[in-house]
């Protein structure tokens, strides 16, 4: 049995602590949290626990064995470098770290001691993102086109991180996930509306080598939330529209067909419409099976397909809006992003 250590007792982590707490392979053993108010509450609902304000002792603490990170984002690296060095598997929240070269520096450190580092993108585990990637691996969709993302909310202002930074790693780790790790380049425009120098509202655009192109809108300032992705493919195309529930997925035999003419329309594009159809999605807890996943990956001494390098890929990414959006818009070439060295 793992013993497990869960650092931060705020938002995320009490719905960490309970998926850890109810794995038969994990044992939940100590909490910390700076806040007094949280340390209580993790003791009514945990009173066989240890719950201690220190992280850093619960990082170096030789009886435990898996450290779970659920901090803000400024605190994931030092915590996330402590524990590594100290010999313990790390789950850490999104996004993975404040910058690109904190996040080399557990990668290599998490590889040169053999330790499992995942970063936990849940939403890579909800029953519609499994099987949008069954149906792009099975080339149902075809060769792939667009992927069209909105996240939008009158929603909650981030202090210290701009919309993109609060709402982009959700998406940009199901596009990941989904088109692959070969993004070439970024580019994002936004706004702020407010006087604290962090964008409000933005737009990022990913592109691909194939002529893919991925395109997301965020936004705190919207008067409805909307939870919505599309991916157009050359068969077939899709939608998943994360606030429906009965039938969030929903797959369209849509698209154009194109056949080439001699004379003055040297190419003819004729709209393709056919059935429409819901695939049955697994109602999973996506939580859940992200817990039973990195116990997997523990015991087989797997690479899971969220680790370090996926967490890095998603920071490239999220830095490179930030030059992008000080260059007006500029298109910012992401390199080796997707290749941890």
């Amino acid at each position: 049995m793992l013993r497990v250590g869960v650092v931060g007792y705020g938002y995320w982590g009490p719905n960490l602590a309970r998926n850890f707490s109810l794995h038969p392979n994990f044992k939940l053993i100590r909490i910390a949290d700076r806040d007094a108010d949280r340390r209580a509450a993790a003791r009514q609902t945990y009173p066989e626990v240890e719950i201690i304000a220190d992280a850093q002792l619960l990082c170096s603490d030789p009886e435990i064995d898996v450290v779970v990170i659920a901090t803000p984002v400024f605190t994931h690296h030092e915590l996330a470098r402590q524990a590594l060095l100290n010999g313990k598997h790390v789950w850490v929240e999104k996004p993975m770290t404040s910058t690109s070269e904190q996040a080399k520096e557990l990668v290599d450190l998490a590889e040169s001691r053999d330790l499992i580092l995942m970063v936990d993108h849940t939403f890579l585990f909800t029953g519609p993102v499994q099987t949008m990637k069954s149906l792009i691996d099975r080339d149902e969709l075809g060769s792939l086109y667009y992927y069209d993302s909105v996240r939008i909310n009158l929603g909650i202002f981030q202090h210290d991180i701009n919309v993109i930074w609060d709402l982009a790693p959700h998406d940009l780790s199901i596009m990941d996930y989904l088109l692959g790790p070969t993004a070439r380049a970024v580019c994002a425009h936004g706004r702020g509306h407010y006087d604290t120098g962090l964008e409000d509202v933005a737009y990022v655009s990913v592109f691909y080598d194939n002529n893919l192109i991925a395109h997301f809108h965020l936004n705190w300032l919207s008067p409805v939330k909307m939870r919505r992705t599309l991916v157009g493919g050359s068969k077939k195309m899709l939608a998943w529209d994360d606030m429906n529930q009965e039938e969030s997925l929903k797959v369209y035999n849509k698209g154009m067909d194109v056949k080439n003419r001699e004379g003055m329309y040297k190419v003819l594009a004729t709209p393709r419409f056919g059935d429409m159809y819901a695939p049955v999605v697994p109602n999973i807890e996506a939580l859940k099976t992200e817990v039973n996943y990195f116990n997997q990956c523990i015991i087989n001494g797997e690479r899971p397909h969220n680790d370090g390098s996926a967490g890095l890929r998603i920071v490239k990414m999220l830095e490179a809006t930030d030059r992008s959006l000080a260059r007006d818009g500029r298109v910012i070439e992401l390199e080796d992003a997707w290749v941890a060295k």
